[in-house]
């Protein structure tokens, strides 16, 4: 999902596919090794030394999401040394960010709905705000190349469909037995769903009634975001359904209308993060407070502590099969509700914060801040091959060939150039 479902699917610019899939490759690389350090550095064992272990390594593949999502914002506008700072800041506040809920919040986020989607979004939206305002540039209009060709769309697509198909184990990696059993299926039943109302409300958008790419690119994992905060409780199938497809249908319409109202305010948002991670995600976040509220013994029996452990009464004299290695503060569900709304209002808080200090911080020029007259453009970065072999590339030669589809005499050589 890190490397290939992220990398791939920001490879939608169609001159901007190296730095795409080769910044994505730098930056996972990095973000993994600082991210144990600083989740580490919150979770000090004994002896004062962090303990490194497969948790730990897929813990960094989660907090790597959070700093991806956020690239996402600033893509194809940035320079590699200025993701790097971003990445570096970002990582230390997103594990700030998970401490204060591990210690103090206690909210259940089993998918990071709120505390990898919302935050990475809404850090990365600042930071792009911030840098759009501090950068002498022309209108976006004027850069030509923040658009998609054939090529690029299906390329995207891969990152798109690795990212599908993996986001049910993305959403369980935490949990165990019959929870994780559960989350698989939520995730699954509402990407599913999410899919199918994405196509439909993306030929209800267009007046010729055709499908949009970019909607079937994005908006189809929208389902998987919101549905990361409560898959393992009991929402049944028909709240998973139901989820996903009220997510896909607002991310369609965050990609129709709300990304130009953010462009006006300056807000530039190159892959549209706020729709397939922000507004999902805060939606998710809303979710798990209204399930918060009404979860009881009734409903799931003594598991309803594994699942929130601040529920247990410590005053409470246990069965051995139901001793817990923590001791909650006894809180009662509306209680537990408002902790969960707590986490999500600080975690937006944090991250525009951080995510307006960062902006701040990578447009001076000291990193090599990227002229805007390269925007979304290899050129600036990658030793590029000659125009000659871009050409005889597979993908580009989709159109020529295309056009020969309409002579009949030459359909017996149209196979022999695909080839």
């Amino acid at each position: 999902m890190v490397f290939i479902g992220f990398g791939f699917l920001m490879t939608y610019l169609k001159k901007y596919g190296y730095s795409s899939l080769g910044f994505n490759f730098l930056l996972a690389a990095l973000t993994l090794q600082w991210s144990m350090i600083c989740e580490g550095f919150f979770e000090l064992n004994d002896d004062y030394k962090i303990a490194i272990g497969l948790d730990s390594l897929f813990k960094a593949d989660i907090a790597t999401a959070a700093v991806l999502i956020s690239m996402g914002a600033v893509l194809g506008r940035t320079s590699h040394i200025q993701l790097v700072v971003m990445s570096i800041l970002e990582i230390f506040t997103y594990c700030l960010n998970n401490a204060l809920n591990n210690h103090y919040f206690k909210a259940v986020d089993a998918g990071g709905s709120v505390t990898v989607h919302t935050f990475g979004a809404y850090f990365g939206l600042s930071a792009s705000y911030v840098l759009q305002k501090r950068t002498k540039a022309e209108s976006i209009e004027s850069y030509h190349l923040d658009e998609a060709s054939y090529a690029s769309n299906i390329y995207a697509m891969i990152g798109s469909i690795f990212l599908w198909v993996y986001w049910p184990s993305f959403n369980s990696i935490h949990l165990e037995d019959d929870r994780a059993h559960m989350a698989i299926i939520n995730t699954y039943l509402s990407l599913t769903s999410c899919c199918v109302s994405t196509f439909i409300v993306s030929q209800l958008n267009s007046k010729q009634h055709k499908f949009n790419m970019i909607h079937i690119q994005n908006s189809t994992l929208a389902g998987g975001v919101a549905v990361g905060a409560c898959a393992h409780l009991m929402i049944q199938p028909f709240g998973a359904v139901l989820l996903g497809a009220i997510t896909g249908a607002i991310s369609v319409y965050g990609y129709t209308t709300l990304s130009n109202t953010l462009q006006s305010y300056r807000v530039l948002d190159t892959c549209g993060i706020n729709n397939l991670h922000g507004i999902p995600g805060i939606l998710g976040g809303l979710v798990s407070v209204l399930i918060a509220s009404l979860a009881n013994e009734e409903q799931y029996g003594k598991s309803l502590y594994k699942i929130y452990p601040a529920r247990v009464n410590p005053n409470t004299s246990w069965s051995p099969q139901y001793i817990f290695p923590e001791v909650g503060s006894g809180r009662s569900a509306q209680q537990q509700a408002g902790y969960q709304a707590l986490l999500l209002f600080v975690t937006v808080l944090l991250a525009v914060i951080s995510g307006i200090i960062s902006g701040a911080i990578i447009s001076w020029e000291m990193w090599g801040t990227t002229p805007s007259a390269f925007y979304y453009n290899d050129l600036e970065f990658w030793e590029m091959p000659s125009e000659q072999q871009t050409i005889k590339g597979i993908l580009p030669i989709v159109w020529p060939v295309k056009e020969k589809l309409y002579h009949k005499k030459s359909n017996s050589n149209l196979f022999n150039v695909a080839t």
